[in-house]
């Protein structure tokens, strides 16, 4: 009898024991993810986890910031999901971050009405928050619905807004926008965070002064980068030295006349300290309007004076058109009642396809084009070149001057004709760029002493053969401007701004975070088909499986403590 009860307490013991190892295990391991940081993720396009350019950002991060964002409360369901992907994310942001990162979520608006709500409402688009209406389905139809999907990086001082809810065309359905959305969470959280953390707002001058394009037709360009950089445009017949070194990055954006040699000179000194040029040129003088108020056009060379420049980066346009039957589409009077319009598709406006090999293309879609040349790679030492744009394999190139008339819309294009290799369009160049002006006097005009080295710093720059790439549409009737890439006639979205913005990312910003751009999160709707057909079935499954699992586990159960406990 008491050999019984020393093996019941030698069990009690032994019992107590594996409890208080267990809790103590769950202890040490609380205890230990307040230092160490890990997560694993079984995703398959790995949407959990962050990218090594924001993990040594924040595992680097030695000043305190905050990150209050905007979206909280009552929610529709899309929102709902835009939220718990932010705080998903953020929550890793503070695991590898530490305590030097604070996150919280609120409703600016919750229970203020009148003068309180003007106040805040005013507060708010001071610091750059900008709210969003939508109407929400209700019994009584719709009811409108205020939010804010953004954020605002705080720190050192400074804030930063960021969009969690990028403004694209109406045609595209919420389910894509909120897809769109968590996609471009990371690099817009960490873009923001670099900002705070560095203090670094890297500068983009749009140049003027030689018929580039307008601030008209550059206007959304301009507003989109302003979200990131500190953008406006720059003369170079008259900014100074000191000018040009403050920039970052130089866009020459469809120039008209001659460059002079004292702005090549200025542009090469820029060049040679490291900075970064995005030339798109148009060779070829041709523009739509011209023709449609005169039926016809002679397409003829432009004098830029700018070939000599190009040849020694590495790069010529050429002076030729390409005619690509992947093209856009134009709008065309048919001459009926009421202005009646009719899109045809128009070979000089070629659709160019980014190049996947490249990271900074990658994921974009086709870009809409107007008039293109060709563009060729020349053999210079220590520069790599890389190709980002082509056209289709079934084009054709037409040499300059060439007569253009409305009436080639009817030709159908002969595939024979058409059949070739795809052609280049845009390429870009990195490595150190030789000197255009070594061993030649200083032009006229340059009154400041410029150092120029025999060979540049390692830089980069971008050389496409359009000019219209970056224009976007302007209403005729009261001058509104439409998104870049957005094609009013065909009501089509492609895919310039985001070629812009990466191009931009990487070249304005030494560190990669344009990858973070080429994050890929797939939308795994159910099918609505089998739904329908299999409800029943899957139904059964989800509450039969659960139970028959509890109920063979408390037999298993039964007959493993009779198992254990009858000997």
């Amino acid at each position: 009898m008491g050999f019984g009860r020393q093996e019941m307490v030698k069990r009690s013991k032994s019992k107590l024991i594996n409890v208080l190892g267990f809790l103590a295990a769950i202890i040490l391991l609380n205890v230990l993810a307040q230092y160490f940081y890990t997560r694993i993720d079984f995703t398959k396009d790995k949407r959990f986890t962050l990218n090594p350019a924001t993990r040594s950002l924040l595992k680097n991060a030695k000043k305190p910031v905050t990150i209050t964002v905007f979206l909280d409360g009552e929610l529709p369901a899309a929102f709902k999901r835009l939220k718990s992907a932010t705080s998903d994310l953020l929550n890793d942001y503070k695991g590898y971050a530490g305590s030097n990162v604070q996150v919280k979520f609120i409703d600016p608006i919750a229970g203020l009405s009148g003068a309180d709500l003007d106040s805040t409402l005013s507060y708010l688009h001071r610091l750059g928050i900008e709210p969003t209406t939508i109407d929400i389905k209700n019994d009584n139809g719709f009811a409108q619905k205020t939010l804010f999907p953004m954020a605002l990086v705080e720190g050192d001082g400074f804030g930063f807004p960021v969009k969690l809810l990028q403004n694209l065309d109406p045609g595209v359905s919420y389910e894509e926008r909120i897809n769109s959305a968590v996609e471009n969470l990371e690099y817009s959280f960490t873009s923001a965070l670099q900002k705070v953390l560095t203090g670094l707002h890297p500068r983009i001058g749009f140049t003027e002064g030689n018929g580039e394009l307008n601030d008209a037709q550059l206007s959304d360009a301009i507003n989109s980068l302003s979200d990131t950089y500190e953008v406006g445009r720059v003369n170079l017949d008259v900014v100074d030295k000191s000018g040009l070194d403050k920039l970052k990055l130089i866009v020459i954006a469809k120039p008209q006349r001659e460059f002079t040699e004292a702005e090549k000179f200025k542009l090469n000194y820029f060049v040679m300290n490291g900075g970064r040029v995005l030339w798109s040129i148009d060779q070829v003088s041709a523009e739509l309007d011209s023709m449609s108020s005169k039926g016809e056009q002679l397409a003829f060379n432009k004098k830029l004076n700018l070939d000599d420049m190009l040849f020694m980066y590495g790069a010529r346009i050429n002076y030729n058109l390409i005619a690509d039957a992947n093209c856009a589409e134009i709008p065309l009077s048919t001459g009926g009642g009421q202005g009646q319009i009719q899109m045809a598709p128009w070979v000089y406006y070629p659709l160019l396809i980014p190049d996947t090999s490249s990271t900074i293309v990658k994921n974009i879609d086709g870009v809409r084009s107007e008039f293109v040349s060709t563009v060729d790679t020349i053999g210079v030492r220590g520069l790599k070149k890389t190709v980002i744009l082509h056209t289709s394999g079934f084009n054709k190139v037409h040499n300059t001057p060439k007569l253009l008339t409305l009436q080639m819309v009817a030709e159908q294009p002969n595939p024979r004709d058409y059949a070739s290799t795809p052609l280049i369009a845009g390429i870009l160049i990195e490595g150190s760029f030789p000197s255009v002006f070594l061993n030649r006097s200083v032009p006229a005009g340059i009154t400041e002493p410029f150092t120029l080295p025999a060979q540049s710093e390692p830089g980069k720059m971008v050389v496409i053969g359009d000019g219209d790439i970056f224009k976007n549409q302007v209403s005729s009737k009261d001058g509104s401007v439409f998104p870049l890439g957005y094609d009013r006639y065909s009501q089509r979205t492609f895919g310039n701004k985001s070629l812009l913005l990466n191009l931009a990312d990487y070249l304005a910003n030494d560190n990669n975070l344009i990858v973070l751009r080429n994050k890929e999160v797939k939308i795994r709707l159910l099918d609505k088909a089998r739904l329908r057909t299999e409800k029943v079935q899957w139904q059964l499954v989800n509450i039969c499986t659960p139970l028959a699992m509890l109920i063979l586990f408390a037999i298993f159960q039964h007959y493993y403590r009779k198992h254990k406990y009858a000997r």
